[in-house]
């Protein structure tokens, strides 16, 4: 999966349409995301010895991965994710890094 958590993130189809939020957690195996302020749900609680008074509770469901795109702060537009090998200095090692397809520059 090409999106981490602590990702910025834009919202490209949906009820949250529009809205920029960042990753929260990161459900691979799912291929879904739970993002900061973006499609939220009600749930109703009993009382208990966490939440002593109990009643509907608002929190942040998940959303699958092909509905948002990772939103680059460099040129500041939601892209696509590409990839480049680098070489570390110093070393013969290579990595992995994720670039933006628009501007180039690492994510």
């Amino acid at each position: 999966m090409n999106i981490k958590k602590g990702d910025n993130v834009y919202v490209i189809s949906g009820n949250s349409r529009g809205k920029n939020a960042k990753v929260l957690h990161v459900f691979p195996d799912k291929d879904r995301l739970i993002l900061e302020g973006v499609n939220m749900m009600k749930r109703h609680t009993r009382p208990s010895q966490r939440n002593q008074k109990g009643g509907i509770v608002t929190k942040e469901g998940s959303i699958h991965r092909s509905n948002v795109k990772i939103y680059c702060g460099t040129c500041n537009s939601p892209t696509r994710v590409s990839y480049r090998v680098v070489e570390s200095k110093g070393s013969k090692s290579t990595s992995k890094v994720r670039c933006c397809r628009l501007c180039g520059a690492e994510l």
